[in-house]
C-alpha cells in the first residue's frame, strides 16, 4: 500500500488487489518505529497521521522475574518523533487508502485475489485474478509480489527462497485491560518464557513465546495448564484468564525467517515479508517492508513516468500489485504495477 501511494503521488497508474473485503484482521504487525514516523514527516502526513487511534511508547520496559528494567529509551533519537507508535494496522492501511485517494492514478479492489502470473517470452506481463464475479487478467509493467510471507506470487515466480530458521512460535490472544493496570511493557520473562502485552486501552493484545513446534503440546495440557502459565508469568492478569474459554480465542502465529537470494524478475517485484518474512520481536517486519517501498519507489518510479519498466523491451504499460495485491503497476497484496 505504502508503494502504490508513492508511485502514483509521482503520476504511476497502479492497482492495489486486496483479497479480503477490508483490513480488518487482528494479531497484525502495528508497531511503527520512529523511522517510518520520520517517513510521514517527510511526505507531510505526520499531523494527519497522529490523528489516528494510536498509542505512543517512549520508553520500553521488560521484567525478568520480579525485576524491572529499561530496554530502550527512543528520547535521544535525531527524529522529530522520538517514541514508536503502535495503531491496528487496519487503521494504517485504511489512512494509506485514503491518500493515495487523492491521486487519480491509485486503485484499489478488493476480495480480488492474484491467483498466478502471466508471463509472456519469460518477462512477467500481469496477474491473474479471482473475483467473486469471477477471473480475470491484469496487465502491467510491473507486478510486485507483497502477499506476505506464504506469498504466491514468489511462489510462481520460481524465486528461490533460503529458510534461515526461527526457534519459536507465538500464540496471540485479546485479555480485557483496567486503567489500574501498568503502561506498556515490551515483555514478562521468566523460567525461559516470555510474554509481551501491547496496551489497546481497553485490552491487552498479548503475545505468549513458545518453543518451536509445541502449540500441540501445550493445547494436549489442556486450556486450563496454559491459564495457569500465563498467571504465573504475568500475576496481575491472573483475575482474567479466565477470559480464554476456548482455543478458538487464541490465534497461532508460525514464525518463519527467510530470504529470497534474488527478489525480482524481468517485469516483477518481490518487497516486505514476501521477499524477507521477518521474526514479529520487535515489530521490524512492517517498518522494514516500508522501507523497501520507499526504496522501490524511489529507483523504480523515474523509470516508470517514462513507460519503459526496467529489464524490458515492450509491456503493458501499467503497474499493479498483490496483498493477498497487479503499474499499471499491479500489487498483490495486491496493484497495478502489476
Amino acid at each position: 500500500m505504502m508503494l502504490a501511494f508513492l508511485l502514483a503521488r509521482a503520476g504511476i497508474d497502479v492497482l492495489v488487489l486486496e483479497k479480503h473485503a477490508d483490513f480488518l484482521r487482528d494479531f497484525r504487525g502495528d508497531t511503527i518505529h520512529p523511522s517510518t514516523l520520520e517517513l510521514m514527516y517527510e511526505l507531510g502526513l505526520l499531523e494527519e497521521f497522529l490523528k489516528r487511534p494510536h498509542q505512543e511508547v517512549k520508553e520500553l520496559r521488560a521484567q525478568v522475574g520480579r525485576e524491572s528494567f529499561t530496554m530502550a529509551d527512543f528520547s535521544h533519537l535525531p527524529t522529530h518523533c522520538k517514541f514508536l507508535a503502535f495503531m491496528p494496522q487496519w487503521d494504517f492501511l485504511n489512512f494509506l487508502v485514503e491518500q493515495g485517494r487523492r491521486y487519480p492514478g491509485f486503485h484499489l479492489e478488493t476480495k480480488a485475489e492474484a491467483t498466478d502470473l502471466i508471463e509472456e517470452n519469460g518477462i512477467v506481463v500481469g496477474v491473474r485474478v479471482t473475483t467473486p464475479q469471477g477471473q480475470s487478467e491484469v496487465r502491467a509493467n510491473l507486478v510486485v509480489g507483497a502477499d506476505g510471507r506464504h506469498s504466491v506470487i514468489r511462489a510462481r515466480a520460481g524465486l528461490p527462497v533460503v529458510n534461515l530458521g526461527a526457534p519459536m512460535d507465538v500464540m496471540w490472544m485479546r485479555l480485557s485491560r483496567r486503567p489500574s493496570d501498568a503502561g506498556q511493557t515490551f515483555g514478562y520473562v521468566d523460567r525461559g518464557r516470555l510474554m509481551v502485552l501491547l496496551n489497546r486501552e481497553d485490552y491487552w493484545q498479548a503475545a505468549f513465546v513458545i518453543p518451536k513446534g509445541t502449540a500441540d503440546e501445550i493445547r494436549q495440557r489442556g486450556l486450563s495448564a496454559f491459564r495457569e502459565e500465563i498467571a504465573k508469568l504475568v500475576p496481575f492478569l491472573r483475575d482474567r484468564v479466565e477470559e480464554l474459554r476456548d482455543w478458538k480465542d487464541i490465534s497461532l502465529l508460525t514464525v518463519a525467517v527467510d530470504r529470497l537470494t534474488q527478489w525480482s524478475r524481468p517485469g516483477l517485484l518481490c518487497i516486505g515479508d514476501a521477499a524477507h518474512a521477518m521474526s514479529p520481536i520487535g515489530g521490524v517486519g512492517i517498518n522494514l517492508a516500508i522501507q523497501d517501498a520507499v526504496a522501490a519507489a524511489n529507483i523504480l518510479g523515474p523509470v516508470l513516468v517514462q513507460g519503459t519498466p526496467p529489464n524490458t523491451t515492450s509491456t503493458p504499460s501499467r503497474s499493479a500489485a498483490p496483498s493477498q495485491p497487479a503499474q499499471r503497476s499491479a500489487f498483490n497484496s495486491s496493484s497495478r504495477t502489476t
